[in-house]
């Protein structure tokens, strides 16, 4: 994998956007706001201070190599896993399974992925640990809600873990013509899903009317996804000088990404809301937990793999 002149001026121009945000937060921090309109810009200044240091990890990680890049993603994945656990109650029963599910089955995920060995690392969540969790707790005797806290782990598994390990798992993909550049494919996925989220926020507080699920997500609006997921399927047909996809591939893969981006989001904020809560933690200022900030990426990771696996591999 190398960091050649093309990715270097594509984490440049992220760094320019991050750079006019700032100045943009800035000039807005300078003037007079009533209240509540002061604290939606010190929200704003804060995600954007954020926005920094993720791009810093994120891309020091890519330009490291495939090593760095699912270490990164095993530390997100072994945070975002505990801040879902945490939302949801476990027993003394549960603890020996959550040590497997914690500290043997999570980085032996991420292991196999290392060592891409894909066959292992398709199956080890949905199919072993999915087998061995229901037996571990089953041993432990506990068998109040038995199928209920079995079945949190297992999800926790899938959405923390499993789904998002879809991301570096790019890496690996084996394109005609793109051999040692798959870093701009993490690039692409992770860009499109992100400035979606911010385009459909922009856009649902500019003209918002029709909340999609207004007990889920009131800022979800149907405005906000139309002109926010237009604009971000714009912005990835535009990227597609940097992958090996044609302009309208990169688009209709960019659609793809924001719908399952979108629902991402959603599923993850009715758990927040089944719980009672805002956010999953608040590890990132100004966004939250991990999963707050990864929730979309859990969603279009899988879903982008493996649509350029089938369309575009050998």
């Amino acid at each position: 994998m190398t960091m050649d002149s093309q990715s270097l001026w594509l984490f440049g121009g992220l760094l320019g956007l991050l750079s006019v945000a700032s100045g943009v937060g800035f000039m807005l921090a300078q003037r007079e706001w009533p209240e509540k309109q002061r604290r939606v810009i010190e929200n704003l200044n804060a995600r954007i201070y954020a926005w920094w240091i993720m791009a810093a990890v994120l891309g020091g990680a890519l330009a490291l190599g495939k090593g760095a890049t699912v270490l990164l993603f095993a530390l997100m994945s072994f945070v975002g896993l505990r801040e879902f656990i945490t939302l949801t109650p476990t027993r003394a029963g549960d603890h020996r399974a959550l040590f497997w599910a914690f500290f043997i089955i999570l980085p032996l995920h991420y292991a196999t992925l290392y060592a891409e060995w894909y066959g292992l690392f398709v199956v080890l969540i949905p199919v072993y640990a999915f087998l061995f969790i229901p037996m571990r707790n089953a041993m432990a005797g506990d068998t109040d809600h038995f199928l209920e806290r079995t079945a949190k782990v297992q999800w926790g598994l899938m959405v923390s873990v499993y789904f998002t390990s879809y991301a570096p798992a790019l890496l690996l993909l084996d394109i005609p013509g793109f051999a040692h550049q798959q870093v701009k494919l993490v690039f692409f996925l992770i860009f499109v899903v992100q400035i979606s989220d911010v385009l459909q926020y922009c856009w649902g507080k500019l003209c918002g009317k029709r909340a999609l699920a207004p007990r889920v997500s009131p800022s979800k609006t149907l405005e906000g996804l139309v002109g926010g997921g237009l604009s971000a399927v714009a912005c990835g047909a535009l990227l597609s000088c940097i992958t090996p996809f044609t302009w309208w591939q990169a688009g209709l893969l960019s659609a793809a990404i924001v719908v399952m981006g979108f629902f991402g989001g959603l599923v993850m904020s009715a758990i927040k809301r089944d719980r009672g809560v805002k956010d999953y933690g608040e590890l990132i200022p100004g966004h939250g937990g991990m999963m707050d900030r990864i929730d979309s990426i859990c969603f279009a990771a899988p879903v982008f793999f493996h649509l350029v696996r089938y369309f575009f591999t050998v």
